[in-house]
This record gives C-alpha cells, sequence and structure tokens, in this order.
C-alpha cells in the first residue's frame, strides 16, 4: 500500500518516494516482495500516484509490477479493495506498507509459513509503548480482533501486542471478506484491520506470528523518523560489515546506499558514503570524508580523504596499489592500472590510465588514453571537447608533461615524447619528440628536455 499522503513530512514529494539508503522507501518494500517470490507486486497508489509508479515502474522494469489507484483514500481497507482485481484467488496476498521499509524476508516467510492457505496470519510486535498502533485482543493463543487506537477503550489502551500492518492472508476467504467491510467507526473509514473479526464469524482462524525486532516494523510519517530509521538501519549495515572482518574507525559515521563487497583487511575512516555497487579489494583503505559510487577499488589501494569517486553506468576501477587524492575527483570511465598516482583537485574521466602514471596536482585528464609511467604535470588539461563533439588523447609510454599545458585533441604524443611546461599541442609527435611552448623557445634557445632520473 502506498497512496497515503504523509502530510507530516511536510514535502510535495510523495511520502513513499521519500529515500532511506539512496532508494525509496517503497523501493525497500517491493524488492523484498520480490525476494520472497511473489508471483506478482501489485502497487497501492494515490496521493503522487504518477510520480510513485513511474519511478517504480523506471526501478523495477522486468519485475512483475502491476499498480491499483485509490482515489480518494478511504482506508487500508478501501485501498486493498482496489488491488483485488489483480489477485489470483489460488494464492496467499500479503499486505505490506511502502513506508515501512525494513520488513525481513525470513520474517515475511515465517508469516506465510503460519498462514499456511488457511489461515488469516498477522505480524504483531510487543511495544512498551503501543499508542497509536492496533491492538491484538485474543482469545486464548488465538486472535478475536484487532482494535485501532481510537475505537479502544482504556483497558484495551493497555495492550502492549500491537498488529504491524503486515498480514498474509489466502485471497480465496480476503475478497469475501473485503466485500463485507463497512466505515461505521471513529474515522469514518473501511479497515483492512476488520476482517479479523469477519474471518472469527466465519470459524477462519486467526494467529499471530510475533517478531521481536521493531526495526522491520517501523514506519515513516516524519523527517524525524526517517532520520531516526535511516541511522538504526546505516548502523546494522556497518555491524555486518565489520562482522566479516571490515575494519571501521567509527561504524556511527559510516552510509551505504547500495551494495559493497569487501575482501580481507579493509579499512574505512568516518564520514564515508558509498553508494550504488561498490567493491573493495584485500588491503584496500579508504579515508574520511570520501564518496565512492558505482566503482571497483583493487587491492592495497589508498583513498585519501575527501576523494569522490562516482562511475555511473559507466563504472571506475581503481588498480592495484594506487595512491588517490586528497580531493580528487574520478569521473565514470576511468580505468586506473595498478600503482597509479592522482593527487589534488585531479580530475579523470572516461580515460584509461596504464601501471605507474601520475597526476599528482591540479590537472583535467579527460577521454585519453595514458601510457605506462607517463608523469603528467599540474596544470595541464585534455582539451577533449570542440563544442559539437568529443576527441580522444593518446599519450604514450614514459611521456613527460610539463605543468600547464593544453593537449588539443584528436592528438597523439608519441612514447618517450616531452611536452614542455606552457605548451599548447594540437598536432600528433612522434615517438621520442619535444614540444616546447614557442615564447620558450624564443627565450631559450637550447632548451633541452628534462633528464630522467634512473
Amino acid at each position: 500500500m502506498a497512496a497515503g499522503k504523509g502530510t507530516r513530512m511536510k514535502s510535495s514529494l510523495p511520502k513513499v518516494l521519500h529515500r532511506l539508503a539512496g532508494r525509496a522507501l517503497v523501493s525497500h518494500v517491493v524488492d523484498t516482495a520480490l525476494r520472497i517470490q511473489a508471483r506478482k507486486v501489485v502497487v497501492v497508489t494515490g496521493h503522487g500516484a504518477n510520480e510513485v509508479e513511474t519511478a517504480l515502474a523506471g526501478a523495477f522494469a522486468a519485475a512483475p509490477l502491476e499498480f491499483a489507484r485509490q482515489v480518494p483514500q478511504l482506508g487500508t481497507g478501501h485501498a486493498v479493495q482496489q488491488a483485488q482485481s489483480h489477485l489470483d484467488d489460488d494464492g496467499i496476498t500479503v499486505v505490506l506498507s511502502g513506508d515501512v521499509p525494513l520488513i525481513g524476508t525470513d520474517t515475511l516467510q515465517g508469516l506465510i509459513a503460519a498462514s499456511a492457505g488457511r489461515r488469516l496470519a498477522l505480524l504483531t510486535i510487543d511495544f512498551e509503548d503501543p499508542t497509536g498502533y492496533g491492538r491484538i485482543l485474543r482469545d486464548g493463543e488465538g486472535v478475536q480482533a484487532i482494535v485501532e487506537q481510537k475505537d479502544a477503550t482504556p483497558e484495551q489502551r493497555q495492550i502492549r501486542e500491537v498488529y504491524s500492518g503486515v498480514m498474509a492472508v489466502p485471497t480465496r476467504l480476503l475478497k469475501p471478506w473485503l466485500a463485507r467491510l463497512d466505515n461505521k467507526n471513529a474515522q469514518g473509514e473501511y479497515y483492512l484491520t476488520d476482517i479479523v473479526r469477519l474471518a472469527t464469524v466465519d470459524g477462519v482462524a486467526v494467529v499471530a506470528h510475533r517478531t521481536e525486532d521493531a526495526l522491520q516494523v517501523a514506519g515513516v510519517n516524519d523527517p524525524l523518523q526517517l532520520a531516526q530509521l535511516e541511522r538504526a538501519f546505516q548502523q546494522r549495515q556497518a555491524q555486518a560489515l565489520m562482522r566479516q572482518g571490515v575494519r571501521m574507525a567509527d561504524p556511527a559515521r559510516f552510509d551505504l546506499r547500495g551494495t559493497l563487497v569487501c575482501e580481507a583487511d579493509v579499512e574505512i575512516d568516518v564520514n564515508c558514503v558509498f553508494e550504488g555497487a561498490v567493491s573493495l579489494g584485500a588491503g584496500a583503505r579508504i579515508g574520511a570524508n570520501c564518496v565512492i559510487a558505482n566503482a571497483r577499488i583493487e587491492n592495497g589501494a589508498v583513498i585519501h580523504p575527501f576523494t569522490h569517486i562516482d562511475g555511473e553506468k559507466a563504472g571506475v576501477t581503481v588498480g592495484h596499489a594506487s595512491l588517490i587524492g586528497p580531493f580528487a575527483r574520478l569521473r565514470p570511465g576511468a580505468r586506473l592500472g595498478p600503482e597509479v598516482h592522482i593527487g589534488n583537485f585531479v580530475e579523470i574521466k572516461n580515460s584509461t590510465l596504464a601501471a605507474g602514471a601520475k597526476a599528482n596536482h591540479l590537472a583535467y585528464i579527460g577521454d585519453a588514453t595514458v601510457g605506462a609511467r607517463v608523469n603528467y604535470g599540474a596544470g595541464s588539461i585534455t582539451a577533449n571537447y570542440d563544442g559539437a563533439n568529443k576527441h580522444r588523447t593518446i599519450i604514450g609510454d614514459d611521456v613527460h608533461i610539463g605543468s600547464n599545458c593544453v593537449l588539443v585533441a584528436p592528438v597523439s604524443i608519441g612514447a618517450g615524447g616531452t611536452v614542455g611546461g606552457g605548451s599548447t599541442v594540437s598536432k600528433s609527435t612522434e615517438p621520442g619528440g619535444l614540444t616546447v611552448a614557442r615564447a620558450r623557445q624564443a627565450s631559450y634557445p637550447n632548451w633541452q628536455r628534462p633528464v630522467k632520473k634512473k
């Protein structure tokens, strides 16, 4: 169910599209439904329906996803009524809330087993303060009814066992119960919880499947709850990684908004954010305040503080024992070989740097192929865009690029060549060639290329 407006969020964005760990709340729920092998996932939309449906259709293009509209919104029972035409009579319907994002697959599988295709199974939990939740009224081991907070008597409000909003029910039983719902209550709404009473009238067993994990049933109604759930979720992710051997300077200052796969002896400093799909090789070290998205960091690489890596769809690769940053930026398509050095305020985009290449200061390398052991000077750039098209720069092995150079693509610098500081290069050079700025040639006719240290 994803039709609610969520007025306490104080936002024009539909509540279920607010983000937790980098994804919409409702996306977490849909993903969980798919992991339990749901035959189909029916999302009931209402407020912001077009936005919600567009977002989910894009995120789950290949999934068995269907939509039902609830207009106007007249309660949870009314919401499920809109979806019933999508439901197959021979299945079990699992009802989930789009703003309760962290329900677990094991929990849902246990709930489905409790239903067993013949019972109404409710997911319940005991709360010290159950305010706002529907209370479970028991008859021995079975459940007799659920009474909503506004309809409960003072005695009923003392009950600590509450309904989480999640249920599993045989569809062939659900549909007749939905048809018998009414809105004779304090809210004037059609409560889905009233099917408990209808089940007992019909002699169908109603069972409670208890969970002790409050995080799995926690909903989001305002920014404070969203922030609290984010921190709790991130803490769990950090703990899971540390159990696998990852060393974190402070797990309370860690954010994972995607997937992170780590090999042995990985170290992560404070305030790092990982997005998309990221892998860290054995012995990789991530400095403080780094943002890394869609990247593979290979064994022994060091990412110094304040580095921004975002591979987007193309991805980024950082080779074995490379040193990146601080304050470096790697953009989509950056492919760095082993022992590459990328220093402060250097930006790499859609470029390959072979083993041992170095760009240590204030440089831009875009749409380039850079050979092994190249030394790329401070202030130098590849001018890869002519206003209409992008062109490639080829730099051979062992080339020395001086400071403040402009390489105007398409251009090739032959292996072993030297480009003197301040030069603008728009014509390709032969291997071992020397290119210097005209002003420097005039002032220093005997200028020689630098002697490389052995």
